[in-house]
């Protein structure tokens, strides 16, 4: 039985970067992975500009004040020409400063005198002026391969005079939801009956990161259905996803459907919730895909999917794997008896501590709720009250 850090570093290892990419008009680029360095086609900003509204000019070395002819109005858009020597020229904010001036005087230090200007105060040279390039320079990488494109990053592309973008394929996921006792939300429960929760959950966990759903179906416990259902979805995705049906019940038969399929890389690993997890493939002519199978407990399903469904897209999208990296804070409580296995409890930081949750049952969905944070516990140790325990902070734990 494998622990969670040599589990989750093991299926990631498996993950393929994709190869296919397409090129997206910036407008339909949000959230997607860059496939490749995107560098800075000009300067930005592409000229030396007003950063007020003003006049440019040569900064003069005599004591102000000074009067100036205004040989011109510049505006934004507008080319300027060289400045006349012993001139000033109107400038709006934004404006590219003429050749000739090195400077702008703010229009609240200037007197307007009809074709002249009164400068009442000192300017000195780059006063007031935004220089070329002064925020991007011409082939600077701008975003990097495998980065995820956010608000920011697209505006920065655009500055910089790119319309389009490549990006890789989003992943292609099929997810499968085992077990005959599963109800779709909205239909009468018949006794013994409960909701499929696991399916709509993980649905918009890879949304989230950026995945293709391929399909969302749901198998009864039945290994026979279970293998062709596998089977078929296969050579349609770059990774199978299921919950549920991966235990050691009579009726739970994913881990002999791949088996059966392909090989099992993975069975079980030392963490609670989620002990019941398998990783292997599904092969098939010309090849093989990967599944992930995870626990049917709702809670159990949706930790485990951030564990490691998480970093495996996370490669098939070119990046690179990242340990987990824990965050440390009081203990509000104290653990006497020490546990069989390691444990993330559901926690909340609440005046700079660890607050657990009342209830940590795999079943009780609300606790992930209520949760902003996910507390280690490890094996065979107690815990004094106060003691420094390390976290994971919920929205980070989920989010890519």
């Amino acid at each position: 039985m494998l622990s969670l850090p040599e589990a989750r570093a093991l299926i990631a290892t498996h993950a393929r970067a994709i190869s296919d990419s397409e090129t997206l008009p910036l407008a339909a680029a949000h959230k997607r992975f860059v496939a490749q360095d995107c560098a800075a086609l000009i300067d930005v900003p592409p000229a030396a500009n007003s950063a007020m509204d003003g006049y440019a000019l040569r900064a003069p070395s005599t004591l102000p004040p000074w009067s100036l002819a205004v040989s011109q109005t510049i505006a934004a858009g507008r080319p300027p020409q060289p400045l006349a020597a012993g001139t000033a020229a109107r400038i709006l904010t934004g404006a590219e400063i003429p050749a000739g001036a090195d400077a702008v005087a703010i229009q609240e230090d200037c007197d307007r005198d009809d074709d002249r200007v009164i400068i009442k105060v000192t300017v000195t040279p780059g006063e007031n002026i935004r220089p070329q390039g002064q925020d991007l320079s011409r082939g600077q990488i701008l975003v990097a391969k495998a980065q995820r494109l956010s608000a920011i990053d697209l505006a920065i592309l655009a500055s910089s005079g790119h319309g389009s973008v490549t990006v890789v394929r989003r992943p292609r996921v099929a997810i499968v939801s085992s077990g005959t006792e599963l109800v779709p939300p909205g239909k009468p429960l018949a006794p013994g009956q409960i909701y499929d929760s696991n399916r709509f959950a993980l649905q918009a966990m890879l949304e989230d990161w950026g995945c293709e759903l391929v399909d969302s179906v749901h198998v009864v416990d039945d290994l026979e259905a279970t293998q062709t259902l596998l089977r078929n979805l296969a050579p349609r995705v770059d990774l199978l996803l299921t919950s549920g049906g991966v235990s050691v019940g009579d009726e739970d038969h994913l881990k002999t459907a791949i088996t059966r399929l392909g090989s099992l890389d993975l069975w079980k690993v030392r963490l609670k919730p989620g002990k019941p997890l398998a990783f292997g493939h599904i092969q098939y002519a010309p090849g093989s895909t990967p599944v992930i199978a995870l626990p049917g407990n709702p809670v159990s399903a949706l930790m485990t999917a951030a564990l490691f469904v998480k970093p495996f897209i996370a490669g098939l999208l070119g990046r690179t794997y990242e340990p987990l990296v824990f965050e440390h804070a009081p203990a509000s409580f104290a653990i006497e008896q020490p546990r069989r296995r390691p444990e993330l409890m559901r926690a909340r930081i609440h005046n700079g501590e660890v607050v657990a949750a009342p209830n940590q049952s795999s079943g009780v969905l609300s606790s992930l709720q209520w949760a902003n944070a996910l507390a280690w516990v490890e094996a065979d140790i107690t815990i004094a009250r106060g003691a420094q325990l390390p976290y994971l902070p919920a929205r980070s734990f989920f989010d890519l």
